[in-house]
């Protein structure tokens, strides 16, 4: 695990599964209609139990680029921010990305969520750049966290190796941690 300190809040990126993580919440990386597919969003209908797809369908359809939020189900987290980066079976962008984040971030501060965990929104199934993505996604964190932000704890929980070096290197770019 890789950690840095940023205006009071503690920055971690670590490989694992975002599934376990007991925080305030967690973000799924959702497609627009909010169904729970594949990758992380498929991870967390299986362990979450059918009642996250069921609020989904409440909220669902949204825009690319937006959020929404539910309740977690069986998980050790108390809620699930679906960032909407793509379309069912279609392609993230540099903006979707970008503005899902920032929606999740504002949707963590109006409910007064002091921890979130976040996958690589639009870099799985989605195939935005691995190295751009990671990037956008602290960017984005920082520019929130200048902000009035309640969180206390962001972290980034990857898949495999790759994806963590490619966060720890947009940390250290972003956050200089």
């Amino acid at each position: 695990m890789t950690t840095t300190t940023y205006r009071g809040v503690a920055i971690e990126v670590l490989e694992s599964d975002i599934t376990e993580q007991a925080v305030d919440a967690i973000v799924n990386a959702a497609n627009n209609d909010l169904v729970l597919g594949s990758g992380v969003a498929g991870a967390i209908a299986r362990k979450g139990g059918p009642s996250i797809q069921e609020e989904c369908d409440q909220h669902g359809p949204i825009q690319v680029g937006e959020a929404a939020i539910t309740g977690a189900g069986e998980l050790p987290a108390r809620y699930v921010i679906h960032a909407a980066s793509m379309r069912l079976g279609g392609k993230a962008t540099a903006e979707s990305i970008r503005r899902s984040i920032a929606h999740s971030l504002l949707l963590a501060k109006t409910h007064g969520l002091e921890s979130i965990a976040l996958p690589a929104v639009g870099m799985g199934v989605a195939g935005f750049p691995l190295d751009e993505g990671a990037r956008l996604m602290m960017e984005t964190v920082k520019a929130h966290l200048d902000g009035d932000s309640n969180l206390r704890l962001v972290r980034f929980c990857l898949f495999g190796r790759e994806a963590t070096e490619a966060f720890e290197r947009a940390l250290q770019e972003v956050f200089g941690g």
